[in-house]
């Protein structure tokens, strides 16, 4: 007679967890970047690769031992350093931080780069490089004006110039698409916001920085369910807060939140802790593009553009994300204003017009976004 044995789940093989130097090593060579490299370099005697594996003393001696006058940025599980390498680059470095050590930190700063080694997009920051010596690190292309935030809200000379907010408004949302429409998948930001808006030389490119909470989307799938709730106050959807799902529409309702950001020149929850949307909603709903408008900017802009980033945003923060444009939609709008398909067949939708008593969708929506959140913080 022949016994057959069932093994018990903890007669299993366990598998441990990848190391972060195979799991890095996996993502630099299965980068698309890495696969387009090779094929260009096949008459190249000398192909230098796309994306470097930095040495500790390299990144080191670049921000002069991560000395606290280089710090530039400081994030919920990252610093990052300004520092300048032996050949002139100026570089980025972001560094997890030591008292972040758990591995739920530690998987987002991995996913960021298998994420972002996997994107090229003007409109997308570049990452160098990276390094597992001492830690984790990620080294991108240093961009000389700092963030979107800063410029808006910190520079006390001066302000923005109407030209400059268009042009940043229409780079994030190309940036945007291309993350949505154009990569190979899906991917789904999740965390948009002006401090993570990179500008450039005289303010180019704009470019959409910080990965750490971003998601793969399969094609077949609709959305991410996502438990705890992350992301910064003020710029998270309605379903993202109460229920925990995320999709491109959510990324949609941040993109329309930071436009009124860059039209207003406010911060999406001010001092007096009331949301942007709410303060905007009067506008919106009468047309009154006027009192939307930054007035640093002296009245000195284009109104055929100014209308076009207002009609965009008043699209992008419906409350419901069916009636959200998709970000092929965003750009006819930002392009073509009024004239775009998608604003000729659509009107303004009944949960920011309805003047019905009876109606309380935006006093729930008062109660959902608050007056009494955190300024500009992460969840």
């Amino acid at each position: 007679m022949v016994s057959s044995s069932v093994a018990s789940p903890s007669d299993k093989p366990k598998h441990r967890p990848m190391s972060p130097y195979r799991l890095i090593s996996s993502l630099i060579m299965n980068s698309p970047l890495r696969k387009w490299r090779r094929n260009e370099t096949k008459n190249n005697p000398k192909p230098k690769p796309l994306i470097q594996c930095f040495t500790y003393n390299e990144i080191s001696k670049a921000t002069n031992d991560f000395d606290q006058e280089n710090i530039v940025g400081i994030g919920g599980y990252s610093e990052v350093y300004r520092g300048d390498l032996c050949d002139g680059r100026r570089i980025a470095v972001k560094r997890l931080t030591k008292e972040s050590g758990d591995m739920i930190k530690e998987k987002e700063f991995l996913t960021e780069l298998g994420i972002i080694s996997h994107v090229s997009h003007p409109n997308t920051a570049l990452l160098l490089g990276c390094c597992v010596e001492r830690g984790l690190y990620l080294v991108f292309r240093f961009s000389e004006n700092g963030n979107l935030y800063s410029a808006l809200h910190e520079k006390e000379n001066g302000s923005l110039d109407w030209p400059i907010r268009y042009k940043i408004a229409v780079g994030v949302a190309r940036g945007l698409h291309y993350l949505h429409k154009r990569c190979n998948h899906r991917i789904i930001h999740r965390d948009i916001k002006s401090s993570n808006v990179l500008l450039g030389p005289d303010f180019e490119p704009q470019q959409i920085t910080d990965f750490g909470l971003a998601k793969w989307l399969p094609n077949k799938w609709t959305h991410h369910a996502v438990i705890p709730v992350e992301g910064t106050f003020g710029y998270l959807a309605p379903e993202s807060l109460m229920q925990g799902t995320v999709d491109e529409k959510t990324d949609i309702y941040a993109f329309g939140i930071l436009l009124l950001e860059i039209i207003s020149g406010r911060r999406p929850v001010n001092p007096s802790h009331n949301h942007i949307l709410l303060w905007a909603k009067p506008a919106l709903e009468t047309g009154n593009t006027r009192e939307l408008v930054d007035p640093k900017l002296q009245e000195k802009y284009d109104d055929q553009q100014m209308n076009r980033l207002v009609l965009t945003a008043s699209h992008c923060v419906q409350q419901s994300p069916i009636l959200r444009p998709t970000m092929t939609q965003v750009l006819e709008l930002l392009t073509n204003g009024n004239e775009a398909e998608v604003a000729k067949s659509w009107r303004m939708p009944k949960d920011m017009t309805n003047g019905d008593e009876n109606n309380n969708e935006w006093d729930d929506y008062s109660m959902l976004l608050g007056y009494d959140v955190p300024l500009d913080s992460s969840i």
